[in-house]
């Protein structure tokens, strides 16, 4: 089997990320906080899903 580099990278960092929301507000803690990490040479444009559950 071969694993390809972007399959290897995303199954390490993952692709999501669950984060409560309260008052509207992202609860983060004190050191949390949310980044996106690039593993190309050309980035290109991009979209992003929120999906808000109740």
């Amino acid at each position: 089997m071969v694993v390809l580099p972007a399959h290897l990278k995303a199954s390490t960092l993952g692709s999501s990320v669950t984060v409560p929301i309260t008052s509207g507000r992202l609860n983060l803690g004190t050191w949390q906080g949310i980044y996106l990490g690039e593993h190309r040479d050309r980035g290109g444009s991009r979209k992003l899903v929120v999906t808000v559950y109740s």
